[in-house]
């Protein structure tokens, strides 16, 4: 769902960007407030493991693919500001690395993926959690909010396609909330089955004492996430999907898809990285660099915030957290 150039106008650019940016500045403030560096390297890691699952694209109905989003499964580990951050670090380096998503989008693509996405679905989590109690009404609230979390990002790039006058909302939307509501039930069970295995390892994690230094450290987990991570981005990536996503399906349907434009001077374009002939290989390469580059970005940012956090505390504990965590 990562919306190219040229699919949005001057002013529903500027709004989406706009928005995105009070949602990130928020998101960083809040993260801000609650995070140790006992935790840093969890935010590293679940940057590491959403970028690497969105390079895995699974093959749907249609001829269409989808893959993990990730935005619901980060909120409910980590708590919904942690989420925003992690799913913008992903997006800029998708859209500047692999000029996958456009630049002028990138406002767009933060508000329905990090922003939509990631606060619905952890919002419907925390519902259906608190009616239905135990881990039973835990993970049925990750695999819904899931869902919801790919419906609603759906239905926000329908109507800022629509604003744009890109496709009518009386066409886009139907076909993007029917295609992603399809997309949505692999991104519920997948997030659950996820959200489940690491239950078992940290079950201490969505209940805010990570992001305080209150849990148990975090080298148990991000050991064998980020090598998870890397056998997804550099072993499974070569053999993913080819089929276009859903909006890339939409946009064929409906005619706009020669509207969309490429940033000709990304490094790394369609995850291939240049100067190797075997396709598998070269996907598997630049599956490992953007890995290691967003996990690198996202501990940088995780150590800047805490740094900057206990800095202005005097050296004190980072206060508790807040329900949003």
């Amino acid at each position: 769902m990562h919306i190219p150039d040229n699919f949005l106008d001057a002013k529903t650019v500027g709004v989406t960007s706009a928005l995105a940016a009070g949602a990130v500045a928020l998101a960083l403030r809040e993260a801000r407030r609650q995070l140790s560096p006992a935790g840093v390297p969890l935010l590293g890691l679940s940057a590491a493991f959403v970028f690497a699952a969105q390079m895995v694209n699974f093959p749907v109905l249609g001829g269409t693919s989808g893959h993990l989003a990730g935005g619901t499964l980060v909120a409910v580990l980590l708590g919904p500001a942690a989420a925003v951050v992690v799913l913008t670090t992903v997006l800029v380096v998708q859209c500047v690395l692999f000029a996958d998503g456009g630049v002028t989008a990138l406002g767009a693509n933060i508000l329905n993926l990090g922003v939509v996405g990631a606060v619905s679905g952890w919002v419907v989590y925390r519902g259906v959690s608190r009616w239905m109690r135990g881990m039973a009404g835990r993970v049925a609230g990750v695999a819904f909010g899931a869902w919801c979390s790919i419906v609603l990002a759906a239905v926000a790039c329908s109507l800022e396609l629509a604003w744009s006058r890109t496709v009518a909302l009386s066409v886009a939307l139907p076909a993007m909330v029917g295609i992603h509501a399809v997309i949505g039930l692999a991104e519920g069970l997948i997030s659950a089955l996820v959200y489940r295995a690491v239950m078992q390892v940290r079950p201490d994690l969505g209940e805010g004492t990570v992001f305080t230094g209150v849990g148990r450290r975090a080298e148990p987990v991000w050991a064998w996430g980020l090598g998870v991570s890397l056998v997804l981005a550099v072993l499974l990536a070569p053999w993913a999907s080819s089929w276009p996503d859903g909006l890339e399906r939409v946009a064929e349907r409906f005619g706009f898809a020669e509207r969309a434009t490429t940033a000709a001077w990304a490094p790394i374009p369609d995850y291939e990285l240049p100067g190797i002939p075997w396709s598998a290989l070269a996907v598997g390469m630049a599956g490992l660099v953007g890995t290691a580059v967003v996990f690198g970005l996202a501990m940088w940012l995780g150590r800047t915030l805490a740094r900057t956090e206990s800095r202005r505390a005097g050296g004190q504990k980072p206060p508790e957290a807040s329900p949003l965590v």
